[in-house]
């Protein structure tokens, strides 16, 4: 364990559950990604991909101009 994830993990111990909770989901996310090769999307992922499925049969896609905005975005990160 790295001296910054101890550290961490030790403040957490005093932070109130809302906030424990969350971090415990993180931690879980995380887990389940190293410990498996299988990608599992999360709740608001999975919402998200229903909203693009849904867009696509009503035959609305993005134009050219916001898809190379959004990669321009990307690769800039």
């Amino acid at each position: 364990m790295t001296k910054t994830l101890e550290k961490i993990l030790h403040r957490a111990a005093q932070w109130p559950s809302y906030a424990q909770e969350e971090l415990i989901d993180i931690a879980r996310t995380i887990d389940t990604e190293v410990d498996s090769s299988v990608y599992r999307a999360t709740r608001d992922e999975l919402k998200g991909i229903d909203r693009g499925l849904r867009a696509a049969h009503k035959g609305r896609f993005a134009s050219r101009k916001k898809i190379d905005a959004a990669f321009a975005k990307f690769r800039r990160t």
